[in-house]
């Protein structure tokens, strides 16, 4: 008799190119092909027995600007709702979700929502990330209990109408901000955590190749997390934000 661990896809090892992403994706766009669909219009109904995702990211504190917000079953939030994670805007941002319609709303933090990471924290007060100076007296450890309008995932799960939905803060390194790892291992250790079977991944961090390209032209998305993606966990849908320029 099998049992579940024999139908589990293996451990993949850190992309031999991992820390060469522009590399890696000159390697792969051959054969790397993905289709543009256009957004579903906004006041398009919903066919019956569907369960309406609506995808927002990288808000910056500017969600108050954002116009009008589609309706949907289950709003997705993939990271940097602030610009340095002051707990004021967290609670402006909080506010703004309890505004929202939704019957569900899902959160993860970005490289901008510096004391949503306890870690960096740390370094922050210790003199070690001066850039950051700014929020050196910000009580940290409360900052994600004040997120109470929302399921906030951090490297977790949650259920939502039978769907299943993995959030991850990380990227690689990108500049020293919040959720950095190294590429290669470190970074890979992070998507080992995410299950098979997960119908939605939501990381704030884009993938290789997709929406991945910064203004200097150079792609910065994860091999790692694209290997991730395609060859073990394959969800049905994949939700990121962090570059910008690449829309």
């Amino acid at each position: 008799m099998s049992s579940d661990s024999d139908h589990k896809s293996a451990a993949l090892d850190a992309d031999p190119l991992a820390t060469q992403p522009q590399k890696a994706w000159d390697q792969r766009k051959v054969v790397q092909t993905a289709a543009k669909v256009d957004p579903v219009p906004f006041d398009k109904e919903k066919p019956p027995g569907h369960v309406r995702f609506v995808c927002v990211s990288d808000t910056h504190s500017r969600s108050d600007r954002m116009g009008a917000i589609p309706d949907g079953d289950v709003l997705l939030h993939a990271g940097d709702f602030t610009d340095l994670g002051h707990l004021q805007k967290v609670k402006d941002f909080n506010t703004w979700l309890g505004t929202l319609p939704h019957p569900y709303k899902v959160v993860i933090a970005g490289n901008h929502d510096l004391t949503f990471d306890p870690k960096l924290m740390q370094e922050i007060r210790a003199g070690k990330r001066p850039m950051f100076w700014a929020v050196r007296d910000e009580e940290a450890e409360t900052a994600k209990s004040l997120l109470t309008n929302c399921i906030y995932l951090e490297d977790s799960e949650t259920n939502v109408m039978g769907i299943r939905i993995w959030g991850s803060p990380w990227q690689p390194w990108f500049y020293d901000w919040a959720f950095n790892e190294e590429r290669g291992k470190p970074i890979l250790d992070k998507w080992n955590l995410i299950p098979e079977g997960v119908d939605i991944l939501v990381t704030h961090g884009p993938p290789l190749g997709h929406g991945d390209v910064t203004i200097t032209g150079q792609h910065v998305g994860c091999v790692d997390l694209l290997n991730t993606i395609q060859k073990r966990v394959k969800p049905k849908y994949h939700i990121f934000g962090h570059i910008h320029e690449d829309l």
